[in-house]
C-alpha cells in the first residue's frame, strides 16, 4: 500500500478549536430541562485531569466548574489554591457529562452518556501532558477504569494504591457524603496526604 504523502495527511486537531466545538454542542438540548451549557476546561499543558460527574445547578448558572461547596472540599483535598485550581496549564476539568442533567428523585440525574460518546476520546487525546487523573465518583471510575473497577465505589477508593501513579479514585466531595467520610476515616488518613503530595509535586514542576 502506498504511503500517504504529507500533504494528504489530516492535520492534528487543535484543542482550542475542539473546546469551542464542545461548548457549542446542542446534541442533548431536547432532553435538558435547563438547556445546554457545556462546561469544561483544559490545556495542552494540563498536568492534572479531574474527571467528575456533571455540573450541578449552581455550576450551570455560573458557568464555572466546581464553583460550589463540593469544589471547596475538592480544593481542600488537593491542597491547592483557587488560582491554581482554575489554571488550565495545571488542571484540566473534563466531567463525564458537560451539561447539568437536571434533578432526579434523590439528587441530580446521572451524567448523560452522549458526552463521552461524542467528545471524550477526542478531548482526552489532546491532554498528552497529564500525569495524574482524579476519578471522582462511580461514573468516572466506571468509564476510565473499566473492568479494573471493584464492586462498588467504596472498594474502588479503598484500593487506590492499585491505580497509582496514573489514577486516584475519589468519592464525590459533596456535602451529602459527610456520612461516608465519617464511616471511612482511612480515606482522609491515607488517600488525602498522598493526593496532596502528588499535586504539590506536579504544581512545582
Amino acid at each position: 500500500m502506498a504511503k500517504q504523502n504529507k500533504a494528504s495527511q489530516p492535520k492534528p486537531e487543535s484543542l482550542n478549536v475542539l473546546l469551542e466545538e464542545v461548548r457549542s454542542c446542542r446534541h442533548c438540548e431536547a432532553n435538558l430541562e435547563f438547556g445546554p451549557r457545556p462546561i469544561l476546561e483544559a490545556s495542552n499543558k494540563s498536568k492534572i485531569l479531574i474527571v467528575g460527574q456533571a455540573p450541578g445547578r449552581r455550576v450551570h448558572e455560573s458557568g464555572v466548574p466546581w464553583n460550589d461547596p463540593s469544589g471547596e472540599r475538592l480544593r481542600k483535598w488537593m491542597g491547592i489554591s483557587t488560582d491554581d485550581f482554575y489554571n488550565p496549564r495545571l488542571v484540566a476539568i473534563v466531567p463525564m457529562g458537560f451539561c447539568y442533567p437536571g434533578k432526579g428523585k434523590s439528587g441530580d440525574l446521572p451524567p448523560r452518556t452522549e458526552c463521552a460518546e461524542l467528545w471524550h476520546d477526542r478531548v482526552l487525546a489532546q491532554l498528552t501532558e497529564v500525569k495524574l487523573t482524579l476519578l471522582i465518583g462511580q461514573y468516572a471510575q466506571a468509564y476510565m477504569l473499566g473492568d479494573k473497577r471493584l464492586s462498588n465505589l467504596t472498594e474502588t477508593v479503598r484500593a487506590w494504591k492499585d491505580f497509582r501513579p496514573k489514577y486516584i479514585p475519589l468519592p464525590h466531595p459533596s456535602p451529602r457524603n459527610v456520612r461516608w467520610f465519617k464511616n471511612n476515616p482511612w480515606f482522609e488518613d491515607s488517600v488525602i496526604p498522598y493526593l496532596r503530595r502528588k499535586v504539590k509535586s506536579l504544581r512545582n514542576t
